[in-house]
């Protein structure tokens, strides 16, 4: 346990005081935020307001189709249709020609008919969705109006159906929209956060590995350690680095949320024309209180718990499923052909993950949940759902075995194959070390 520590220690010492970890490790945020705010400029650098003028040969949609930044109308005379049509091609200023045929008789089969849309350059499906949509609701105002319907009536119409579902077994359980989007969106925050780190950092751990075999500096360390002390320290070493740039990260983003927090109200007056009043119509106190009872309703620190603890052994077990790769391969190409045994198996969990929010006890969500290749990322987007404890319990117990085993096949790899140079490792050599 000594020489472990020790070992932990300077993996862990080594990779922090590198300039590239602390430069990383501050920036990596920023430059995620910075290029968030690059692709929104990029796009709204893209966005163009699309001119059309409007015939309305009947009337119907004078003054009713409204302008934004967008998209602007123009209303022309009917008279002049003919030599807008054919000027059409040779105008700069004006990308479309609307021409709306009158409603005759209430045959609105027939005004769709006889309407049609001229450009003179490429239109996007978003801004001609745009017009439609428009006259989709001119008109749905004249249908209610014939009809002498009232427009509260309509409104109670499109009403959906809200429906509450109440657990049997848990009085207190009261599911609603609300309450499925906010334990789905955690167990996803959960699974990806699992999902991430394993494949991040087993990687470094892999590289790592195999950068000292290369450098041929595992020779000098090997006559003083034991293999098994050596890969041992090397993966919790990563796993306190990937600790601790995750808890700066974390950091960051609670400063980062209460520092923008204080700008919203300067950011609505920015947004686009008649956004404002959507945000304005938007609780974000109730919604923000809402969601927070769900989370306190749920067992929070059994989720908590849980999320430790298939963090931590799922990575120590496929860390350990990295590190013999490492050490069994002499370059990184010919690390391909064996990483698809790790990544494989967490994609399956993962995407798995994604369908069984539906059902989180049904049978899919079981058995992910209890393989231990599958379980560090199935379990912990299904615990925010609520698993029965035996599940749970005994996930727990088949991964912590599974664990014991993987750091036990790969130490037995790491022995042999980081010694071996020039000598490419096939599946009946790896057989072959793991027996001996």
């Amino acid at each position: 346990m000594k020489n472990i520590f020790l070992i932990t220690k300077r993996e862990y010492l080594t990779q922090v005081k590198k300039k590239s970890f602390i430069i990383l490790t501050i920036l990596a945020p920023i430059i995620m935020i910075a290029f968030g705010a690059f692709i929104a400029v990029m796009l709204k650098a893209n966005e163009t307001q699309y001119t059309v003028n409007v015939i309305d040969k009947g009337g119907l949609f004078a003054g009713k189709l409204k302008s934004d930044n967008k998209l602007k109308y123009v209303y022309v005379n009917p008279a002049s249709e003919s030599q807008l049509v054919h000027g059409l091609k040779d105008m700069e200023e004006t990308n479309g020609l609307l021409i709306l045929a009158p409603l005759e008789e209430g045959r609105f089969n027939l005004l769709e008919k006889n309407s049609k849309l001229l450009v003179n350059d490429k239109i996007g499906f978003e801004t001609k969705q745009r017009i439609v949509d428009d006259l989709s609701a001119v008109l749905r105002e004249v249908k209610i109006k014939q009809l002498n319907i009232d427009e509260e009536k309509i409104v109670q119409l499109d009403r959906n159906f809200e429906l509450k579902s109440s657990n049997v077994n848990d009085k207190s359980q009261v599911d609603t929209d609300m309450d499925f989007g906010v334990k789905y969106g955690l167990g996803m925050v959960l699974m990806y956060a699992v999902f991430m780190f394993i494949i991040i950092y087993g990687v470094r751990v892999m590289r790592s590995v195999l950068e000292e075999k290369n450098n041929r500096v595992v020779e000098i360390l090997i006559s003083s350690v034991k293999p098994f002390e050596l890969m041992m320290g090397k993966i919790l070493g990563v796993t306190l680095v990937a600790l601790t740039q995750f808890s700066v990260w974390i950091t960051m983003a609670i400063l980062g949320a209460v520092f923008l927090n204080t700008g919203f109200a300067a950011m609505k007056n920015n947004l686009p024309a008649g956004s404002e009043q959507v945000v304005d119509k938007v609780d974000f106190t109730q919604i923000a209180g809402e969601v927070s009872h769900i989370l306190l309703e749920m067992n929070v620190p059994l989720v908590i718990a849980v999320f430790l603890f298939f963090f931590l052994f799922g990575y120590i077990f496929y860390s350990s499923m990295y590190a013999a790769i490492g050490s069994a391969v002499d370059n990184e190409t010919e690390t391909q052909q064996f990483t698809l045994f790790a990544i494989i198996p967490l994609m399956i969990g993962m995407y798995g993950s994604i369908t069984i929010i539906n059902n989180p006890n049904g049978p899919l969500g079981f058995w992910l949940s209890i393989i231990p290749f599958t379980s560090p990322v199935a379990m912990v987007a299904r615990i925010p759902f609520g698993v029965p404890v035996w599940e749970i319990a005994l996930s727990m117990f088949l991964l912590i075995l599974s664990t014991f085993l993987m750091v036990f096949i790969a130490a037995k790899v790491y022995r042999v194959g980081i010694l071996m140079y020039g000598n490419k490792a096939t599946m009946k050599e790896l057989w072959k070390w793991i027996r001996n």
